[in-house]
């Protein structure tokens, strides 16, 4: 410590200003303007690469939050295979409200259309699926009523040796699907 401050000392009284290697030998060195920019810039970057991922992973956790209001619709569906082997067309074929009236934050619409559950999402869902839809097919064994309705969400495969009912209308990207919604 004695000796920084003799360098500097002599370094005052000489009149000349202290050098870069002085600085630092003496404690009082920092980050240049640049150094601190470069840090800032690749700050930035790093966020702007981690965007994309948490937005997918915001837009996913919505839709996580919105299956189970199809639960209401899938006891009726099912019962409807039991006893006579087929699909309620609509919803009130299933005995549920109309369409528009099974809301919720994030869905404007659960709509039953040949036993299918397609769930469209709008009120307060993000931007990239307000409008779109996410289908909620039955699968069944053809020959064994018996064998309980399996559900088929989105671009999922059916189950081996059953055979999904109703038409998937589901439109939202496969990036932004749940994993069990997603082919393969």
């Amino acid at each position: 410590m004695r000796r920084s401050r003799a360098l500097s000392e002599r370094a005052r009284r000489a009149g000349c200003a202290m050098t870069r290697s002085t600085r630092r030998a003496s404690g009082e060195g920092g980050f240049t303007v640049v150094e601190m920019m470069v840090v800032v810039g690749i700050i930035a970057i790093l966020a702007l690469l981690a965007l994309p991922s948490y937005q997918e992973k915001l837009v996913r956790d919505q839709i996580v939050e919105a299956l189970p209001l199809a639960d209401i619709a899938k006891p009726p569906i099912a019962a409807a295979w039991v006893i006579a082997q087929s699909f309620p067309a609509d919803n009130a074929a299933a005995g549920l409200p109309a369409d528009d009236r099974i809301v919720s934050n994030l869905v404007s619409a659960v709509s039953v259309q040949a036993g299918a559950i397609h769930l469209t999402f709008g009120n307060r869902a993000n931007g990239l699926i307000k409008g779109k839809v996410l289908t909620l097919r039955p699968a069944v064994v053809e020959d064994a009523p018996i064998v309980p309705v399996a559900w088929v969400c989105g671009y999922a495969p059916v189950p081996e040796k059953m055979t999904a009912k109703g038409e998937n209308r589901t439109n939202i990207p496969a990036a932004y699907l749940p994993f069990k919604c997603r082919s393969g």
